[in-house]
């Protein structure tokens, strides 16, 4: 029943062996993260952002994302407002072409952004790191060069910036950790910041009330404005006072009467009721004399 010619059976024809799992592949995993979003899965256009963990996104799709108020994967939970991302200041390679845009791994194919310093292709090959305080996007071996000339400012634009405003680009699990102690930095300088901005704002509103002293013996010399409204209301009731004094305006009132009034004629006294000779005399007024009955 087989076996006739004296043939040898191997191990593996008698055993089956557990399949391993496909591995991933390596290049094509970088050559994804450093040319694709990490919110949509597309391909990166610009403007291009990062966030504080050094990932890459889309602006339009992000603000897209911010604004239709959508639950972020677990990779941009962090990611809540624009004061979480960065726009990045790219350099254009020369040598990138519409032939690299097709398909296919980036050893073979050239980077659309390099290092502006020293040339290096932004290709996942090389570690690139961005500055939080102006986006300035450059490798961390050119940064390592020039940062013995100058510590603290960005060698493109010259921005000051400290040690927590550095971010690695698409960095691994160990720089994800970093990433995060340096966000939490960040923001505790922003707070410390804008606690400093509000004490300073007090400090300029108490000068401003609390003059010096030479101002104040000028101001004391000076009346205020207090002093001078009560001097206006005190000026005010005194020439009321007065003006009710006047024999004009005693003349408006009910009580008044011609005969009393001591600038009038006698001529003039008499054509009124109230004088003497026409209190005397027998028959009824001219004005309200009818012959009738007078």
């Amino acid at each position: 029943m087989g076996c006739d010619g004296g043939t040898i059976p191997r191990r593996d024809e008698l055993v089956r062996v557990k399949q391993k799992p496909e591995q991933k592949d390596k290049d094509a995993e970088r050559e994804f993260r450093w040319l694709h979003c990490t919110l949509t899965q597309q391909r990166l256009q610009e403007p291009i952002v990062m966030c504080g963990m050094g990932r890459l996104y889309s602006k339009q799709s992000l603000i897209e994302r911010l604004l239709e108020k959508e639950k972020m994967p677990e990779m941009s939970v962090h990611v809540k407002s624009l004061k979480d991302i960065k726009t990045l200041q790219l350099t254009p390679n020369p040598a990138f072409t519409e032939e690299d845009k097709t398909e296919g791994l980036l050893d073979t194919r050239h980077a659309p952004y390099i290092c502006k310093l020293i040339g290096l292709e932004m290709s996942g090959k090389f570690r690139f790191v961005a500055l939080w305080t102006c986006g300035c996007v450059v490798s961390e071996r050119a940064l390592k060069q020039i940062k013995g000339n100058s510590a603290s400012t960005c060698p493109l634009c010259q921005t000051p910036y400290s040690v927590e405003d550095i971010v690695v680009l698409n960095g691994n699990e160990e720089d994800l950790e970093l990433m995060k102690v340096k966000m939490e930095m960040r923001a505790a300088k922003r707070k410390s910041s804008k606690k400093d901005k509000k004490e300073a704002k007090k400090v300029e509103i108490k000068t401003e009330t609390d003059e010096p002293c030479a101002s104040t013996t000028v101001e004391e010399a000076k009346p205020s404005t207090s002093t001078k409204v009560k001097g206006l209301t005190n000026q005010k009731r005194l020439g009321a006072a007065n003006a009710m004094q006047d024999p004009e305006l005693k003349r408006l009132k009910n009580d008044f009467s011609v005969a009393k009034d001591p600038k009038a004629s006698d001529v003039y006294k008499s054509l009124f009721t109230s004088h003497k000779t026409e209190k005397e005399q027998e028959r009824a007024h001219w004005v309200t004399y009818n012959p009738f009955y007078n």
